[in-house]
């Protein structure tokens, strides 16, 4: 578990932490971002691994991501309130070791082009042309985890 100066970074239990889980991602995605909610939460979502930052103080979820069987990095998100403070940093250099203990050779995501500069700083390279997902503007992206060191 990652120690930083105002939250920590965890592993989640799906069952356990799905009521955190969706307060993050419903505030962040249904509610700001007006994606919705059937397109929110799919079928994969319980075979994922999940990661959930909180907040030290009180234990309040302030962010969360997941990993796919599929290789794909998603549903990252961090409330308004936490964002510009590391939170998604370390929410994403989780996920990259996750999917390295996994021995993947890749791993991929669909970033929102408002996030693609976010991601190509921790590596990722995007491909392919831009496109709609939920109504909002994609581009995909990858980062080959061979040449990653670890942390």
């Amino acid at each position: 578990m990652a120690q930083l100066t105002s939250f920590e970074i965890r592993n989640a239990d799906y069952k356990a932490d799905l009521s955190l889980l969706r307060q993050i991602r419903e505030s962040v995605f249904v509610i700001e971002q007006q994606v919705p909610v059937t397109l929110e939460w799919d079928a994969i979502d319980p075979d994922c691994w999940h990661v959930l930052a909180c907040d030290k103080k009180n234990g309040i979820g302030i962010g969360t991501g997941r990993l796919t069987p599929q290789r794909t990095i998603g549903r990252m998100a961090v409330l308004s309130e936490w964002r510009g403070r590391g939170v998604g940093h370390a929410l994403l250099l989780q996920l990259i070791e996750l999917a390295k203990a996994q021995q993947w050779p890749e791993v991929s995501l669909h970033a929102q082009i408002s996030a693609r500069d976010f991601y190509k700083k921790h590596g990722f390279i995007a491909y392919g042309p831009i496109y709609q997902e939920a109504g909002i503007e994609h581009q995909s992206m990858r980062l080959d985890l061979a040449t990653q060191a670890t942390d």
